[in-house]
């Protein structure tokens, strides 16, 4: 027999144990964390590639209500970053309600019991809510090259990392040049024979500036939290006040653009590989990455740099689309994940027997990134045009926790059985909003192909505004923009005689 839980969360990265704890705060504790894996940490338990750290300064990627006084690092590696997600599995006494093992495989909405029907790896649950947490960066995706399946040597993907396979003195290719790409790039460069980058886009890059946080520091940290509170306060401030350039007035761009050119002189001193590495794009439409490292490694004698990205594959010899060929005896994969194709979605069955993806095929869309019409009582955390470009994503995935809180207790308020689901007009009203805002942004303005646009080449990935923007449209849930549902007449009556038949 099923397991009935009043809400099931579906993954245990940022968003799953930020919603796990909200619950627990409003008081529920009937709930569930459904998680594939056998821990904790989400895209911070499976990106453990050589070099891993966060973008986003150590006291901004971190919840409000669990600061972390003992960051070692201004920005912080993996390994700390999953040790404060165990930390907050911990303090809030969350790992009763963790199944681990338990891959979601099928959610089917039951409009004659107003719930969700779910199917796991490891038996049926059911849930009056589902909160779908599993974030954009879970599934790893990897082109369909011709050839790959006949590559006699090793081949994985940055969040798959094979760490048992030494590459010391190996032929190693890189393909790809985004966030993952530039902190392995230097990572293993001293270590390989040689290392070749395909470089199908180059990518911004402006200095990391990193240190250790000192013990003085700490200190006061812990002995006056106010003190960590201003300094997350003052990070946040900054890039908030970034946003207009971002949204508004992408021409304001250029002079960060020449800070990005002269970091790049600095170590690259080849005119031919400058040019090579110097984006036509204007800055900011793709993710600015933060590296100081990433310039030098490939200035190196053992890299080369293919202007170009991987075509096909002739048993070890890796065929660029320019027709340069290079021998290799591992390829490592760093060409993102299923972002705007979610493999979550083919698993989600809604009110009408669709599934989110064919509900989503011509482009992810969202009521304030959290409910897609049909699918009633359920909602995503870092949904459709929730994502930033210069900020912290735990800013609007708390934001979404105050959706989600606002959501549970509406249910509350309208008592007995009921369910609440995005009217399409709202959903659409909303996303219209959303892309007239895009229209004006760099990401769709400067000039550039990214992870961010879909398919179709809108822009379902982004937020076009400030994290306090979205704090205010997230702050509570208005049951204007939903239908109420209720269990169906002939289904109350026929509980109605069964009562009264064991009365």
């Amino acid at each position: 027999m099923a397991e009935h839980v009043r809400v099931a969360v579906i993954g245990s990265g940022f968003g799953g144990l930020g919603a796990a704890v909200r619950l627990r705060r409003e008081g529920i504790t009937d709930f569930v964390v459904l998680e594939r894996a056998d821990s904790v940490g989400g895209t911070w338990r499976d990106n453990n590639y050589p070099g891993c750290a966060c973008d986003v300064p150590s006291h901004l990627y971190s919840f409000s209500f669990a600061p972390n006084p003992d960051w070692p690092r201004t920005f912080s590696g993996q390994e700390h970053i999953r040790a404060y997600l165990e930390h907050v599995t911990d303090v809030f006494r969350l790992r009763p309600h963790i199944r681990f093992g338990t891959e979601v495989q099928r959610m089917t909405w039951s409009p004659q019991e107003l719930r969700w029907d779910i199917e796991t790896a490891a038996g049926a649950f059911s849930a009056d809510f589902v909160v779908s947490a599993t974030g954009p960066l879970s599934d790893p995706r990897i082109p369909d090259l011709p050839g790959l399946d006949s590559f006699p040597g090793k081949v994985f993907h940055s969040a798959r990392w094979d760490h048992d396979h030494d590459l010391r003195g190996k032929r190693v290719a890189m393909v790809g040049t985004g966030a993952s790409a530039i902190q392995i790039v230097p990572a293993i460069q001293p270590q390989v024979g040689r290392l070749t980058l395909f470089q199908r886009t180059p990518p911004w890059v402006m200095p990391r500036v990193d240190r250790a946080i000192t013990g003085a520091e700490r200190a006061l940290h812990r002995a006056l939290p106010v003190t960590s509170q201003l300094r997350r306060g003052l990070l946040w401030g900054l890039r908030e006040l970034q946003v207009q350039a971002f949204t508004k007035h992408p021409d304001e761009l250029g002079f960060v653009e020449q800070l990005a050119k002269r970091n790049m002189a600095r170590a690259i001193k080849d005119p031919a590989l400058r040019a090579k590495l110097t984006p036509d794009y204007r800055i900011g439409c793709k993710r600015i990455l933060l590296s100081s490292a990433y310039y030098p490694a490939l200035a190196r004698p053992n890299v080369d740099v293919v202007a170009s990205g991987l075509r096909e594959v002739r048993g070890s010899t890796l065929v660029a689309a320019d027709g340069t060929e290079t021998e290799a005896d591992v390829i490592v994969f760093g060409t993102g994940f299923h972002v705007t194709d979610m493999p979550i979605a083919e698993r989600v069955v809604g009110a009408e027997g669709k599934t989110l993806a064919e509900s989503w095929k011509d482009g992810m869309e969202a009521l304030r990134g959290a409910s897609a019409a049909g699918f009633p009582n359920w909602m995503t955390i870092i949904g459709p045009n929730t994502g930033l470009g210069n900020s912290s994503m735990i800013l609007m995935i708390e934001s979404q926790l105050n959706y989600m809180a606002d959501f549970v207790r509406q249910l509350d308020v309208l008592g007995g059985r009921a369910a609440l689901d995005a009217r399409p007009s709202a959903v659409h009203a909303w996303n219209r909003r959303v892309q007239e805002r895009m229209k004006r942004t760099v990401w769709n303005t400067g000039g550039c192909t990214s992870w961010y646009l879909d398919g179709n080449g809108r822009n379902t990935t982004i937020w076009p505004g400030t994290t306090s923007e979205f704090r205010r449209a997230t702050r509570r849930v208005d049951l204007a923009e939903y239908q109420v549902l209720r269990v169906p007449a002939d289904k109350q009556a026929d509980k109605a005689k069964k009562t009264e038949a064991t009365a």
